[in-house]
């Protein structure tokens, strides 16, 4: 009596073979999508997240920063990537000033991540601090339609719920 049924049948392979397939053209997508919208990787650089800004930062006594020439601050968990992709001390970057991509905490603004580029990556445009604030759909969203408060309207004119 045979307790153990045979592991590979013609049918077991067949579809073991066909999932394998599959599954090797999914990261090739996946990556051409992550790739998109990343100019700094068309140039052999980095692949930066969606939500990454570009900047100019001047480093001064952590936590302070200069975030192009506005007063900022780094959070406590900060992550400083070199040009070389290592993870640097802030307090060993104070008095310098890097052409960088960022990103902000989305509940703080704080800068919670920070890579320092090299010149290829520098040289290719990418959204900057012009974006808003918060990265996320109450703040960047891109309809400017509905009422708008200039601070100047009256309250008794304001837009009210639901209209």
């Amino acid at each position: 009596m045979n307790r153990c049924p045979a592991i590979f049948s013609s049918k077991t392979l067949f579809v073991t073979a066909t999932a394998a397939l599959v599954l090797l053209h999914l990261p090739a997508q996946a990556q051409d999508e992550a790739l998109q919208g990343q100019p700094e990787a068309a140039v052999g650089g980095r692949v930066f997240p969606v939500n990454a800004l570009r900047g100019q930062i001047a480093f001064g006594a952590p936590p302070a920063i200069q975030l192009d020439g506005n007063p900022a601050r780094i959070s406590p968990g900060v992550r400083v990537q070199n040009a070389q992709r290592m993870l640097v001390p802030t307090a060993s970057l104070v008095g310098q000033s890097y052409v960088v991509n960022y990103t902000r905490e989305a509940t703080s603004g704080m800068v919670n991540q920070v890579w320092i580029l090299t010149a290829d990556e520098a040289s290719t445009k990418r959204a900057s601090a012009a974006r808003p604030f918060f990265n996320f759909w109450p703040f960047a969203s891109n309809s400017n339609t509905g009422p708008r408060d200039d601070g100047n309207t009256p309250y008794n004119q304001l837009p009210g719920y639901g209209q």
